[in-house]
C-alpha cells in the first residue's frame, strides 16, 4: 500500500494519534529508510483467556502488519506481577509469577487466531527488568514526579477521594514506558484509558535520547448490552474460546448499532457496504466472520447454518415457497420483490403492508416502504402466513 492507503487503513477507529501528523510522518521516515516500522502492543497476563475486547488492539496490529509492519506483542510479565492500576479505584492484587507465566502461555495460543506468526515479534518485560539493579529501578523511578502521576484521571480521583495509593503503583506507567525505550518503539498502541502511560514512554525515550514513540489509543468495545465496556464480570462478553455456536448466538443478539461499531473496530470491511445491507444479514456475516477467524472458515458456516435452522423451527413452516430475483445496480426494492414473487398483487399493496408492519426479512420488521435488499438469501414473511425465501442474484 502507498503511505496515504496505509494512513486510511491504519488510522480506522482511532480515538486519537498523537502528536497531530506523527503517523504520517513515521510513514514517510520507514519508506525514507526502506524499513518497517516497529509497532508495540503490551498485554498484561492477568487472566487465562482473551475476549473480543482484547481483540481490538490485535485487529491493529493486524492491519499494520498488512501494510508491512514489524509487531512486537508483549507480554507484561514482570508488569503483570505489579497489577495495572489504570481505571483502579483501589489497589489492585498483583499475581504470582506462577499465574502470569501459566497465563502468557494461553494469550500466545489465542492472539495467533488475529496475528500472523511469521510477521510477530513476541517479547516479554522480563527480559530486562529482570536483570535491572535496585538502583537502576530507583534511577527510573526519579523520571518522573509525584505531582505528574496525580495528573492522572485515576490517580487524582483515588488521592482526592482519600483513598490509597501504593507507592508501586507509581511505577507502573514508568515501567510501561520503559518498554518502549528497550524496544525502540516507533508507534504503541493501548485503549484510551492508556494514553498517560503511552505518553510516559514518549518521555522516557526523549530522556533516552531516543526518537520518541507515535501513540495510538483505540476506544475500549462495549460489551453485547451496549453500554459497559466488554468484561467477563458483567457477562457481556464473546470470549476467543468460545465454542463456534456460542459466538455465533451472543453475535446475533448485539443490537444494530452495537453491530456497527463492532464492524469497525474489528473488522476492515468498507462501512457503507455493511450501511446498505439488511442489518440482519449484515448480523449474520460479522458473526460468521467472527466464529472463522477463532475457529476457521468451515466452523464459520456451520454456525450460520445452524443458527437459520434452529430459527426456522421456531418461524417457519417446512414447505414454503423459494424465489430468485435478479437486483438492479446491486439492490431490489423490497416491495418489488414482493410483487415480483406473489406475495402480493401490487406494489401499491406491498407498501401499504410494509407501512403497517406486516413485512420481515430474516426476523426484522421492515417498517420503511423505501427498503431495498442487496445480494444475499433472505427469509421474507408477508403477513401472518405468507413466506418466501428470496435469492437476490446480481
Amino acid at each position: 500500500m502507498d503511505i496515504q492507503q496505509q494512513l486510511a487503513l491504519l488510522s480506522r477507529g482511532t480515538l486519537e494519534v498523537l502528536p497531530k501528523g506523527g503517523l504520517e510522518a513515521k510513514l514517510k521516515l520507514a519508506e525514507k529508510e526502506n524499513r518497517p516500522l516497529r509497532i508495540k502492543a503490551g498485554f498484561d497476563p492477568t487472566a487465562p483467556d482473551l475476549h473480543l475486547g482484547h481483540t481490538v488492539l490485535l485487529e491493529k496490529l493486524r492491519q499494520f502488519q498488512q501494510c508491512g509492519h514489524q509487531v512486537v506483542f508483549l507480554i507484561g510479565d514482570f508488569t503483570g506481577m505489579i497489577g495495572d492500576p489504570t481505571g483502579k479505584n483501589e489497589t489492585r492484587p498483583p499475581l504470582t509469577k506462577e499465574d502470569v507465566l501459566a497465563n502468557a502461555e494461553t494469550y500466545k495460543q489465542q492472539v495467533f487466531k488475529v496475528l500472523d506468526v511469521d510477521k510477530t515479534e513476541v517479547r516479554f518485560n522480563s527480559e530486562w527488568f529482570g536483570k535491572m539493579s535496585a538502583a537502576e529501578m530507583i534511577a527510573l523511578a526519579g523520571k518522573a514526579t509525584v505531582a505528574r502521576m496525580l495528573e492522572r484521571d485515576d490517580f487524582e480521583k483515588r488521592y482526592k477521594g482519600g483513598q490509597s495509593i501504593a507507592i508501586h503503583e507509581f511505577l507502573y506507567p514508568l515501567v510501561q514506558g520503559f518498554d518502549s525505550v528497550a524496544l525502540d518503539a516507533d508507534i504503541e498502541l493501548g485503549g484510551n484509558d492508556q494514553k498517560f502511560n503511552l505518553l510516559m514512554g514518549r518521555q522516557l525515550q526523549e530522556s533516552h535520547k531516543k526518537i520518541p514513540q507515535i501513540i495510538m489509543t483505540m476506544p475500549l468495545l462495549e460489551g453485547l448490552d451496549g453500554v459497559n465496556k466488554m468484561s467477563k464480570s458483567l457477562n457481556n462478553y464473546i470470549a476467543i474460546e468460545d465454542a463456534p455456536s456460542d459466538q455465533f448466538g451472543k453475535m446475533m443478539s448485539a443490537s444494530d448499532d452495537l453491530m456497527l461499531r463492532y464492524y469497525e473496530l474489528l473488522t476492515d470491511v468498507n462501512l457503507d457496504e455493511i450501511k446498505a445491507m439488511h442489518p440482519m444479514e449484515a448480523k449474520k456475516q460479522l458473526a460468521a466472520r467472527i466464529v472463522a477467524r477463532f475457529h476457521g472458515e468451515d466452523a464459520g458456516k456451520a454456525a450460520r447454518d445452524g443458527f437459520e435452522k434452529q430459527f426456522a423451527k421456531k418461524e417457519v413452516p417446512d414447505d414454503i415457497p423459494e424465489a430468485t430475483i435478479a437486483a438492479e445496480d446491486g439492490s431490489l426494492w423490497l416491495v418489488k420483490a414482493l410483487s415480483q414473487a406473489g406475495l402480493t398483487q401490487s406494489n401499491g399493496e406491498g407498501m401499504r403492508l410494509v407501512k403497517q408492519g406486516a413485512v420481515s426479512v430474516d426476523g426484522t420488521k421492515v417498517t420503511d416502504k423505501d427498503f431495498s435488499l442487496g445480494l444475499g438469501s433472505y427469509l421474507i414473511k408477508c403477513g401472518k402466513r405468507r413466506f418466501l425465501k428470496l435469492e437476490v442474484t446480481a
